[in-house]
């Protein structure tokens, strides 16, 4: 529980830095980033996608534990985190039909 916490609290960091220089502390080689949310906390990569100016997002999480993480990759391969929390859930959800006010 306390990995967790200290965690969040180095993700509340770079959330709040994200549209700022990238911080050093908080960001590493994607390789590394990868091997360590997977060795402490059991995660692996779960969805993909990219974003502005070639980052590519990723989503990584533990059906286990239920922990997630997000990180964002720049074109230098170097990842920072993002966001973190508990009580991951995958869903597939379909489009509402069209005309529907779901």
């Amino acid at each position: 529980m306390v990995k967790l916490g200290m965690k969040m609290a180095a993700v509340a960091v770079v959330a709040t830095c994200l549209a700022g220089p990238v911080l050093a502390g908080n960001c590493a080689p994607r390789e590394t980033v990868v091997e360590q949310l997977a060795a402490d906390y059991g995660e692996s990569r779960r969805s993909i996608g990219l974003a502005a100016r070639g980052s590519v997002i990723e989503i990584f999480a533990s059906q286990e534990t239920g922990t997630w993480t997000i990180t964002v990759t720049d074109t230098r391969g170097i990842a920072c985190l993002v966001a973190a929390g508990r009580a991951f859930e995958a869903v597939d959800e379909a489009l509402p039909a069209s005309g529907d006010d779901a």
